[in-house]
């Protein structure tokens, strides 16, 4: 049965930002000023071995700061948005046992929604559904399965982007399984929370700067072994589970192995879909109240940016 889930963060603050905003250095940064510990706010972060493409703090940056929910799970788990709230409750109580504040560093935005204002948590996945539907919106076409959803749920189908094919899927199953519309389920949730007013800072680029930093990312990744990571974790029998193989980079590198396309055709996909999520991800975080957006530009000297954040933006929290 459904259940709706909130968490206590009244004294945690947020660091957030589309993916290759910089958001891990600043953050090691923060933390080390605060004396704080961080909780990852990454989806793609918990699974072993998948540590190239989710772009990991790296041993020598986790050795410096105490990190949480990296490296939890194997890659064949299914993994919940309940289930990170269940992990980042005993990760609060164990920081703040050591009486330590919690920095959540991050750019999952369900993750982050969630976080400030509670959650519902519908049905379990049913993978049979969601195939059926993905095979007819491959058929028809994502905006055909968009109208779907705009006749049982028009309010969710005005939030979500015809093309974004997941949330689409997630609330036509939620009125499948519950026969009641998503939007309903959620219209509590709605609203931000007083205390997490001014605790969540976004790190803002300008687009054009962002997306060079994503292709060279992505160009540093491959260059890394992700190809190579990729085939370890088959070599070991390691089967991805639904929710693993969303992690930019891994699907389209187990299609290139495949022999769906090449190598070159594989990395330009990868930067385009890399490009395409930081602009759902910025999206997100602008829909949020609670969000302050800080301008970042070159030369990025992450010291220099904590300083300037405790200084211009958190320094009512300190």
């Amino acid at each position: 049965m459904p259940y709706e889930k909130r968490v206590d963060i009244q004294d945690a603050l947020f660091l957030v930002g589309p993916t290759a905003s910089g958001k891990t250095p600043v953050g090691i940064c923060l933390a080390e000023q605060l004396e704080a510990e961080i909780i990852s706010l990454d989806s793609m972060a918990v699974y072993r071995g998948m540590d190239i493409g989710t772009a990991k703090p790296t041993p020598a940056e986790r050795s410096r700061v105490r990190h949480h929910l990296i490296d939890i799970i194997e890659p064949g788990e299914e993994y919940s948005l309940a289930r990170y709230l269940d992990d980042v409750e005993r990760a609060l109580d164990e920081i703040r046992s050591r009486r330590r504040r919690a920095l959540f560093v991050g750019g999952t935005p369900l993750y982050l929604k969630a976080l400030l204002r509670g959650m519902f948590e519908g049905p379990g996945a049913d993978w049979e559904l969601r195939e059926q539907l993905r095979a007819w919106a491959n058929a028809h076409g994502s905006e055909a399965l968009h109208a779907k959803l705009s006749s049982v749920d028009p309010e969710a189908a005005r939030r979500i982007h015809p093309h974004d094919l997941r949330r689409i899927i997630r609330a036509l199953e939620v009125y499948e399984k519950t026969g009641q519309p998503l939007s309903q389920w959620q219209r509590q949730f709605d609203h931000p929370l007083e205390v997490a007013k001014g605790r969540v800072l976004v790190l803002d680029w300008p687009r054009e700067l962002l997306y060079q930093r994503i292709n060279r990312r992505v160009d540093e990744m491959f260059a890394e072994g992700l190809v190579e990571e990729v085939q370890q974790l088959l070599a070991r029998g390691c089967q991805l589970s639904h929710t693993a193989r969303q992690a930019l980079g891994y699907r389209e590198v187990l299609e290139y192995l495949e022999g769906k396309r090449s190598y070159r055709e594989t990395v330009e996909l990868v930067k385009t879909r890399t490009r395409q999520f930081a602009k759902r991800q910025l999206t997100w975080f602008r829909h949020l109240e609670e969000c302050r957006f800080m301008p970042v530009s070159e030369p990025f000297r992450p010291e220099n940016l904590a300083e300037r954040i405790l200084r211009e933006y958190w320094w009512e929290f300190l």
